[in-house]
């Protein structure tokens, strides 16, 4: 299970299961009030998981609670439970933006707030607050891959949810605007308290936005934690490669110390930081290319440089 630190409070338990043919997704983790980011690649569950937590795909088995109230339950301890969609008021960023053609921009963002007086000003505010109020009277196919995805997310955030489904939100964005839109979803995420799970290929959302990060590969949930830790101390191989995480190799264990270990690679020895691994294990390691410094014979070497020195060749250049 992806638990919180005793200091944070679980506002989402999530503890889903689902076939589909051969297709088998399981599932457990907990988040409160932080930006979960859902990284892995295509076809793991990321996306199908949203959608059983929004509501839109039934599990099979299994429980969703956010802030005490039951979404789903089946094959769990008490009733049966599959709350509506529309009643479980969550956010949700569509990846094909999902939506309505004959709806201009505010008439879409206002659509959640179809009962409420003030729906086409708050909604006007929203589309201002994306940069997009000048384009509120057109319709969908009027707009930019980019433009629909900022009225997208207005709508999203039209009923105040507290709880914020994110599926690629920034695909179709340039750069500043990526960047712009980060920054106001992750101060509205501080200012609300909301829940966020927020679904991403791309490492720099990553960074920028997670709190933590899970890890999903073929329907399981292989590591969650927070995203530096993910990031510098992957669980094994295949979390590494879906990371982008290069310079992968095969070591065994031959000393393990209080403050680190060593490792013998192909006769090379490296010392690397502690890890609870038992001598003459075989292990998957790696070296980030930023970690990677040249020595030459004249230089005066300091402690950071110290250790892990490897003899290079130095093969004369041969041009084509």
């Amino acid at each position: 299970m992806g638990s919180l630190s005793p200091l944070e409070k679980t506002r989402l338990t999530v503890d889903v299961e689902l076939h589909r043919g051969s297709f088998r997704l399981g599932i457990n983790f907990q988040a409160g009030a932080e930006i979960l980011i859902l990284f892995g690649p295509s076809g793991a569950g990321k996306s199908t998981l949203l959608n059983m937590i929004s509501g839109l795909v039934k599990p099979d088995a299994g429980e969703i609670i956010f802030d005490g109230v039951t979404f789903f339950r089946k094959h769990r301890p008490g009733i049966n439970i599959n709350l509506a969609a529309r009643k479980r008021r969550i956010g949700y960023v569509f990846q094909d933006y999902a939506l309505f053609p004959h709806l201009t921009a505010v008439e879409n963002v206002a659509y959640p707030l179809w009962r409420q007086k003030d729906a086409d000003s708050k909604a006007a505010m929203l589309l201002k607050k994306l940069g997009i109020a000048h384009l509120g009277n057109r319709y969908p196919h009027e707009l930019s891959g980019g433009q629909k995805q900022r009225v997208a997310i207005a709508r999203a955030l039209a009923p105040d949810p507290k709880l914020l489904l994110l599926d690629e939100p920034f695909s179709a964005l340039d750069l500043s605007l990526r960047e712009r839109l980060q920054s106001d979803l992750s101060a509205l995420q501080s200012e609300s308290g909301l829940v966020v799970i927020c679904v991403t290929h791309n490492l720099e959302d990553m960074f920028t936005l997670g709190d933590r990060l899970a890890v999903i590969q073929n329907g399981n949930l292989d590591q969650i934690g927070q995203v530096e830790e993910v990031f510098n101390s992957p669980v094994n191989h295949q979390v590494a490669s879906t990371l982008g995480i290069q310079n992968l190799f095969q070591a065994r264990v031959v000393d393990s110390r209080a403050n680190g270990i060593v490792l013998e690679w192909d006769g090379l020895y490296f010392e690397a930081p502690f890890q609870p691994v038992k001598v003459g294990e075989l292990v998957t390691a790696y070296i980030r290319a930023e970690d990677i410094k040249v020595l030459y014979p004249d230089m005066q070497l300091n402690k950071a440089v110290s250790h892990n020195q490897v003899a290079g060749a130095n093969p004369p250049c041969q041009w084509p």
